[in-house]
């Protein structure tokens, strides 16, 4: 094990530490933190300090996929350098960036923003690790949004098990920080569905039904943007983007739940 958690300002992060899509305390800025499954790491920003991660338990400061051979033992690193924090992808296989990006082992060093960056390695059949990252802005917080983003609610909405499983599969893409990315189709959502709960007969139907129950219910507390009437026509895929929208600004779902697919045959 390197000597980093024992450097000024290192602190480790539980296995049971809350997604950094929620945020972050106060911090200097700079700090970064780095948090899997496995726990993680916070650190304070110093010039040429690194942050290793894979499955390599005793000799990373983050396990990513431990018990997943297609990882790397040293997957990769965030190193700070020159005022900013850098990604490199040490091992084998891609990262999988925010927007689509994909980071190569032969290429540079990918610059980390202030604020949150989930980080996806694709593992064994549909197996996704996730790494999330998250650097404290200027004022040591999270980065204001922009003038015309949704104010985020104190709380997130509650779901029923199988309405949190459906919005999931519906938002995979947009969980997975996908470029412009879209709702997956209802037949794709009960797909996903049956294939998590054999014992369970799913429908592209009853799909939308439990979906469209939730749209209707956060309707009725003033959600806006949810139905036809507001839209207008065509609807297309409106009504499910503004959905999706509203729970990922509420933090009701967060990227840390689409590893809940992995298990899909």
């Amino acid at each position: 094990m390197t000597d980093i958690p024992q450097m000024e300002g290192t602190e480790p992060l539980s296995p049971h530490h809350a997604s950094l899509a929620f945020g972050v305390p106060t911090s200097e800025p700079g700090t970064i933190y780095a948090l899997s499954v496995s726990g993680g790491i916070r650190l304070g920003a110093r010039e040429d300090r690194t942050v290793v991660f894979g499955r390599n338990r005793p000799e990373v400061h983050v396990c990513v996929g431990e018990d997943d051979l297609r990882i790397s033992r040293e997957q990769g690193s965030v190193t700070f350098r020159d005022g900013h924090w850098w990604l490199a992808n040490t091992g084998h296989r891609a990262l999988q960036l925010p927007r689509s990006r994909t980071l190569f082992p032969e290429d540079d060093p990918y610059p980390v923003d202030a604020g949150y960056t989930p980080v996806f390695v694709n593992g064994t059949a549909r197996r996704r690790h996730l790494l999330e990252l998250y650097v404290a802005g200027e004022d040591g917080r999270l980065p204001r949004p922009a003038p015309d983003a949704s104010t985020l609610r104190d709380k997130p909405w509650k779901l029923r098990a199988d309405e949190r499983l459906a919005l999931i599969s519906l938002a995979q893409r947009y969980l997975l920080h996908e470029a412009y990315p879209q709702p997956r189709t209802w037949r794709q959502v009960a797909d996903d569905l049956g294939a998590l709960q054999p014992g369970e007969t799913w429908s592209a139907k009853r799909a939308e039904r439990l979906v469209t129950g939730v749209r209707e219910r956060l309707t009725r507390t003033g959600v806006p943007a949810l139905t036809r009437e507001e839209i207008g026509e065509p609807v297309g895929n409106m009504l499910n983007h503004n959905l999706i929208t509203e729970l990922l600004q509420t933090r009701t779902l967060v990227p840390p739940d689409v590893l809940l697919l992995e298990d899909l045959p």
